[in-house]
């Protein structure tokens, strides 16, 4: 059995323990994505390059619903109405609840609407995934891209689809998030940690959560590697020309902001008790840092320092 299919097979595995609470949350990451950047999901899901674009209210009238998970974008002349799945099944199903939106829409617009389904994970072997809703005379056509069959370099070769990439076409496990993480670590810091963050949410879909903290610590490591650089400079600047305290001092600075963003803004007692660490300290805790989720493993390695 080849790597494709293990990776399908698991997919089906990890969405039936899901509950459909929790396949609401990755809805929704991919729904923030698309209100943030609009104009390069509609190019993405159009294939054609789309700048003006508005996110519109997703509040639908006659008997109002919210579509929680749908992203209505207002186009040149057109509507594009996105909508995010993580379960192909739901109630009511997929298909009536794509003319439902679409009734609804072009009541409030009186344009025309393309709507697309984009499926996260595939559904079990024998799940028929349907492109119309059909009922008698009445036919209603709609797109589904399946995340799991395009092509990864598309979405790696733009920030803000990257995180998109963990869940695209791949012929094994590591060497796609590897080149998610190799991505990540091209960006720069005032996007690396957001992109980051989702993409290890949208990961947990279909990989190991050790694998995902294993490829994707390598972002931080690339800061670490400075630090431990600058810790090295200030012992040997410290014994030629007694100057230690001042590169001690830049290497504390970057330990807290690594820390920052790790585990958020540290409160005071926290930065005093840093301020007091050694050089070595600094350096035990540079590489400590890396597995850090939240301020409790701070304090907890400041006990097992002790």
């Amino acid at each position: 059995m080849d790597d494709a299919v293990l990776l399908k097979n698991a997919a089906n595995d990890t969405i039936s323990k899901i509950s459909p609470k929790a396949c609401m949350s990755f809805d929704n990451v991919c729904k923030l994505l698309s209100e943030k950047y609009p104009d390069r999901f509609a190019s993405w899901v159009l294939g054609t390059p789309h700048s003006l674009v508005e996110v519109l209210k997703t509040e639908l009238s006659i008997e109002p619903i919210r579509a929680d998970y749908v992203t209505l974008l207002q186009l040149q002349g057109q509507i594009l109405h996105l909508e995010f799945q993580t379960r192909w099944d739901s109630n009511p199903p997929l298909p009536l609840r794509m003319l439902d939106y679409w009734v609804r829409l072009y009541r409030l617009y009186r344009l025309p609407i393309a709507q697309v389904v984009v499926l996260l994970l595939p559904p079990p072997e024998e799940t028929v995934i349907e492109t119309a809703f059909v009922m008698g005379a009445t036919r209603h056509d709609y797109r589904v891209i399946r995340l799991w069959e395009e092509d990864a370099t598309v979405l790696l070769n733009d920030p803000a689809l990257l995180p998109l990439a963990t869940l695209a076409a791949t012929s094994g496990t590591e060497p796609l998030l590897e080149a998610v993480a190799q991505r990540v670590n091209q960006l720069d810091d005032s996007r690396r940690q957001e992109v980051l963050d989702y993409a290890k949410i949208l990961a947990g879909l279909k990989f190991e959560k050790d694998l995902i903290r294993q490829l994707f610590r390598e972002g931080m490591m690339r800061d670490s590697v400075i630090v431990q650089e600058i810790l090295e400079e200030g012992r040997q600047e410290g014994r030629q020309e007694g100057r230690q305290e001042g590169r001690q001092e830049t290497g504390r600075s970057l330990i807290l902001r690594l820390l920052t963003r790790r585990v958020g803004d540290l409160p005071e007692t926290w930065r005093s008790r840093i301020s007091t660490l050694s050089l070595e300290q600094l350096e035990n805790l540079g590489d400590a840092l890396l597995d850090f989720e939240a301020i409790a493993d701070l304090e907890a390695w400041f006990r097992a320092s002790e």
